[in-house]
């Protein structure tokens, strides 16, 4: 069972990183235009004869929901009842690339124009954002162990035979200065770009408001682990943006 389980996480890590890889020319559009692929936010996608706001609400809905439910530790309780503890959190990650393709699959565009910058100099401080907001997401996840957050410890601990280490509470680098500089980077590229259409502002905004509700859930979860630890680095570090108090 030791070698399925790290097998299983390698592979779940790979396809994870591959649809990652695709998020960021989907949202990128046009500033990613020099990567040829099948669909982005403003172009392609498989024709689906409904309303493309309902569908791609729909779209934005399900992953809010498969991503909320399946990180909350009840949920995580209730499947290590039926699949061993290694491979829990790659489920939760094979699942949300499955989310993710349908998302890429069936996102409707929604092509009218919110704004459009075209001054140079402009356009490619827009774009360099975007990027930063990229790797912001990716340092973020290094900062508390990329490795654990995608599964691949747990499979490895699996194939040696032993059991995750029990939580401890650290602020490395960025989370000194903001709890979530993670959600910062997201929010960030969601809204970076010169060229905004009616679907990318859509997109952006649910997705937006998706991760301020995701907060509340995440550290009520925190709470409960780390209790008043938690709640003092609520009281002294903002939530999202670097600036102004705690909670």
């Amino acid at each position: 069972m030791g070698i399925i389980a790290l097998i299983y996480s390698v592979v779940v890590y790979l396809m994870f990183f591959a649809s990652f890889l695709y998020l960021i020319v989907f949202m990128g559009g046009d500033m990613t235009s020099f990567v040829n692929v099948p669909s982005t936010i403003d172009s392609g996608g498989l024709a689906v004869a409904a309303p493309a706001a309902l569908v791609n609400i729909g779209l934005l809905l399900l992953f809010g929901v498969q991503h909320t439910v399946m990180a909350r530790w009840g949920f995580k309780k209730a499947l290590i009842k039926f699949l061993p503890r290694a491979f829990e959190r790659s489920t939760y990650v094979l699942l949300t690339v499955v989310v993710l393709v349908l998302l890429f699959r069936y996102w409707q565009p929604m092509p009218a124009v919110v704004w459009s910058v075209d001054a140079p100099l402009w356009s490619g401080l827009l774009t360099a954002l975007y990027f930063a907001g990229i790797g912001l997401v990716l340092l973020s996840t290094c900062l508390i162990n990329h490795f654990e957050l995608f599964g691949l410890l747990q499979g490895w601990l699996g194939f040696k035979k032993q059991e995750p280490p029990k939580p401890h509470f650290v602020t490395p680098s960025l989370y000194k200065y903001v709890r979530h500089p993670l959600y910062l980077g997201w929010i960030i590229a969601f809204w970076a770009t010169p060229h905004m259409t009616a679907g990318h502002l859509l997109f952006a905004g649910i997705w937006t408001t998706y991760i301020f509700v995701a907060v509340g859930y995440e550290e009520r979860d925190m709470i409960a682990l780390f209790g008043d630890t938690y709640r003092d680095y609520m009281a002294k570090v903002p939530a999202i943006l670097p600036f102004g108090g705690g909670k």
